[in-house]
Formats: structure tokens, sequence, C-alpha cells
């Protein structure tokens, strides 16, 4: 390339001294084809440096080219790399996942069957609460009928309002405590029964006995009719007695006449005091017993018996039996048959409690 460019070279100097050795005269007049010769040297110059120059762009380009290329190999090289970890990162990541997802259906597995154990055991602790509420209602109701029992007997059988009422309130209290709707009707019923005990005549019966009781006691103390005697002033002893006319005087005391009318105390030898006293002793325990019993009858048949032993046969001037005589007139008083309610109203909601459950 380069000899081309040296032999096709000219200068300008060296041009006309060639022209005219090749020239004709015609030419030698005519310059214009001199110009076109240099024109035709140009070109190729000019295309030369055109294609140095495309040559020079197209190494250029090329190398850019290259530099781009390996630029984008390292970039792909890096990038892929950095995919390749990430990839890696993403199967630990995914496998971990794994393993977690694993662990949580293995837990998800075992919070299941507890839950599943749980409920069996939350619907067995039903059951038997069920029962044990059952039971335990079974168990008070039983009970709750045993005190309305008793109470009916202590109302019936002894008489005894007071030892009613107590069982009656213990057992609206047990109630109570249960707070259940299904036991209103019960506590209805004895509501009203302890309402009519409450409202029923009382009597003392403890208290009575033990007024009979006392008279029984002092019954020794009491001073017979036939004991007392008329205590005679004695006479001012004169001056001048003498010894006989003083025993005369004793004698005479020691025997006394008296007329015995409709009135008079009935006068006892004294080995029969002790039994007259254990007879009225009697009549007064008789009473007592007639008391407990409610036979109002035979108890005021032992009082007036024994009031009129006391009458008849004691010294009614003595302030004791005076005081026997009126406690026994105020005994006698007494009503101890006392027509108590019964607790029908409490048995028959037990009844349909019974019936209804």
């Amino acid at each position: 390339m380069n000899d081309t460019t040296d032999t096709s070279t000219v200068t300008p100097a060296e041009a006309p001294a060639v022209a005219p050795a090749v020239t004709s005269p015609v030419s030698a007049a005519a310059p214009q084809p001199v110009a076109s010769l240099e024109r035709i040297h140009v070109l190729p110059m000019v295309a030369m440096l055109v294609a140095t120059l495309a040559l020079a762009a197209a190494a250029w380009s090329w190398s850019d080219s290259r530099e781009r290329i390996r630029d984008l190999k390292s970039e792909l090289a890096r990038r892929l790399a950095e995919s390749g970890s990430e990839v890696s990162e993403s199967r630990l990541l995914a496998r971990n996942a794994d393993d977690m997802m694993r662990q949580s259906s293995e837990k998800i597995a075992r919070m299941e069957n507890q839950m599943v154990s749980s409920q069996q055991q939350q619907l067995a602790l039903d059951t038997l609460y069920k029962e044990l509420a059952q039971g335990r209602d079974q168990w008070m109701l039983a009970e709750i009928e045993q005190i309305l029992l008793t109470a009916a007997q202590q109302v019936q059988l002894a008489g005894n309002v007071k030892a009613a009422i107590i069982a009656l309130e213990g057992a609206d209290t047990r109630l109570q405590r249960l707070n259940k709707p299904q036991f209103t009707a019960l506590r209805r019923g004895i509501a009203a029964d302890l309402a009519n005990l409450r409202a029923a005549p009382s009597l003392d019966e403890v208290g009575a006995s033990a007024r009979i009781e006392a008279l029984a006691a002092h019954h020794a103390s009491w001073p017979l009719a036939s004991a007392q005697r008329s205590e005679a002033v004695p006479a001012p002893r004169a001056a001048g007695s003498n010894l006989g006319q003083e025993l005369w005087t004793e004698l005479k005391q020691l025997v006394q006449l008296r007329r015995v009318e409709g009135n008079e105390a009935i006068l006892l030898p004294p080995k029969q005091a002790y039994f007259l006293r254990e007879n009225l002793r009697l009549r007064l325990l008789s009473a007592r017993l007639a008391l407990l019993s409610q036979d109002q009858a035979a108890f005021q048949a032992d009082l007036r018996a024994a009031l009129d032993m006391l009458t008849r046969y004691f010294n009614t001037r003595d302030a004791g039996v005076v005081a026997a005589i009126r406690e026994i007139k105020r005994l006698a008083e007494l009503q101890i048959v006392v027509k108590l309610p019964g607790i029908d109203a409490s048995l028959a909601a037990l009844d349909a409690y019974k019936e209804n459950h």
C-alpha cells in the first residue's frame, strides 16, 4: 500500500517538465487535461484516507465492542455468580422453609391431637360435672326430705313447734345456698309452713314441767292440818303457886277434846302422813306426764286431786301451802292441747319436685 502511494504521488514542480515531452503542441495550447489528471490523482488519496478512517473507526468500534463484550461477559459472569449464590440461598431458604413447614405441620398435628384430647376431656368433665350436679341435687333433696320428715314428726308427735321451725329454717338455708330455680316451689312451701308454725299458739311445756317438779320437790315441807294445835297462852305463874298446881296444868294440856265439823281438817295419825305426802307427790308427777303427753283430761284430773289433798289434809294457814294451792290453780288453767298446723305445703312441694324430676 505504501509503494503505490509513493509512485503515484507527483509534486507540482515535476509536472511541467514531463508534460512537454509527451504532449503535442495542440495539447499545450489547452491546459484542461492537466487539471483532470490532478483530480484523478487526488481521488485515490481521498479514498485511501476514507478507507483508513473507516478502518480506524472499524478498529475502534471493534475494540470498543470487544471491551463492551468483555464488560458484558464479566457483568454476566458476575450476575450469574450472584444469581447462583441467590439460587443457593433460595434453595437453602426453601429447604429451611420446607423444614419449618414440616415442623409446623407436625406441631399443628400435635396441637390438633391435643385439641381433640382436650375436647374429649372437656366432654368427660362436663358429663362428670352433670352427674355430680345431679348427684348433689339428689343428695340435697334426700337430706331436705329427711329434715322435713323430722319436722313433721316434731309437730305431730311431740308438738314441738320450735324444733320444727328450726328444722324448716335449716332446710330453707340449704336450698338458698344452692340458688337453683327448680327449688323455688319447694322454698315457697317451706315459707308457707314457717309462717303457719310461727303464728300458732305456743305452750311452754318445759316451764310448766319445771313448775310441777318444783311443787313435787317441796311436798315434804308442807305442814299437815293434824299437826296444828291450839297454842294456849300459859297462865302467869303466881308467886305463891306450888309444884302440884303446875303439874296439873300440864296434864290438862296433854289431852284436848275438840269438835270436828264439816269444814274442819281431817286428823291423820302420824303413820299415815308419809303415805299422804307420797300420794300428793305421785299426783304431781302424773300431772307432769300428762303435760308431756298432751293429755288435757288427765292433767286437770291430777291437778284437781293434788289441790283437794292440799286443801283437805294440809295446813291452809301456812304460806307454803297457800303458794302451792295458788300455783296448782294457775297450772290447771293451762290448755296443754294446742291444735298445731302441719307442714303439708312443704311435703306436697317435695313430692311434686320428685315426680317432675
